[in-house]
């Protein structure tokens, strides 16, 4: 199967339309349904039913159109990072967000510098949204993830470090005097969602799209935030941190491409968790 099948077939499966798909993909109509009978031949399945009303998906032509999607993805990605490594001056790309590294990456990078395979490393710094997108197109290598908000789907993954979660609120909230909390405490409380990462929070809940954006609407009283406990190393003066003893804690997680085969990033890894177990709190 040739990525041009897959992606003459995912134009017409979007379109659903065969004279669409053909204008969209800049070729004439009979070369493009030629190459999807071709296909059809080849998998020995109908990916599609012609009517006169349009055209529809079969069971296997929804299987594949959702496949086809991550495989010219990872056609692309490969590519891209093929090109990367091809560089003269090649580096290993880390993206976070602000923060997210649960105030362990000072520490790798200086330990990373001395390992015999290192490779000079570019930090992204980015959106909760837009981390493992990065990584899936072949932008960056690595990425500091969190468990229960992210979608690790061919990643593989290293837990680094967990994390109680701590509220943020206004200096001048009614809870801000408190020792500690539980989340009952918080009831009636305007909480955020992160933009683009639907399980971060409630479906109807104000959208945010970075930390800067999230602090400014808890100072003006808009909403309060659950974060990780770390999150306290970028406070505002105008901010305070509460304990939250009920919320379950967050997992700082080291996230790569399954099908890395990387020394460099190898090394990154590996020196990550000695970091990671150097810096763990000790009983």
């Amino acid at each position: 199967m040739e990525t041009r099948e897959l992606a003459y077939f995912l134009a017409v499966a979007e379109e659903l339309h065969f004279g669409r798909a053909a204008r969209q993909l800049g070729i004439a109509q009979p070369p493009l349904s030629r190459a999807i009978k071709q296909l059809e031949r080849r998998l020995g399945v109908t990916l599609l039913e012609r009517g006169s009303r349009g055209v529809t998906l079969t069971p296997a032509g929804e299987v594949l159109a959702k496949e086809a999607v991550t495989a010219l993805h990872a056609v692309a990605a490969a590519a891209k990072r093929a090109q990367r490594a091809g560089h003269p001056a090649p580096h290993l790309t880390v993206v976070m967000k602000p923060g997210g590294d649960g105030g362990l990456l000072p520490a790798i990078l200086d330990a990373y510098a001395k390992h015999p395979d290192a490779l000079d490393v570019e930090v992204l710094l980015r959106g909760v949204a837009d981390r493992a997108p990065l990584m899936r197109d072949g932008t960056a290598d690595v990425a500091f993830l969190h468990d229960r908000y992210e979608d690790l789907s061919g990643f593989d993954t290293e837990p680094l470090l967990t994390e109680r979660q701590v509220v943020v609120l206004p200096a001048a909230h009614r809870l801000a005097d408190r020792e500690y909390i539980v989340m009952a405490d918080l009831e009636g409380e305007t909480l955020p969602r992160w933009h683009g990462v639907p399980a971060s929070g409630p479906a109807d809940a104000p959208e945010v799209s970075n930390a800067s954006e999230m602090m400014q609407l808890i100072a003006l009283g808009r909403m309060v935030a659950v974060v990780p406990q770390s999150a306290r190393d970028q406070l505002r003066q105008d901010l305070v941190c509460i304990p939250v003893l009920d919320a379950q804690p967050v997992t700082v997680l080291l996230a790569w491409p399954q099908a890395s085969r990387s020394p460099a990033l190898a090394a990154f890894v590996y020196t990550a968790t000695q970091v990671a177990k150097d810096h763990a709190p000790h009983h």
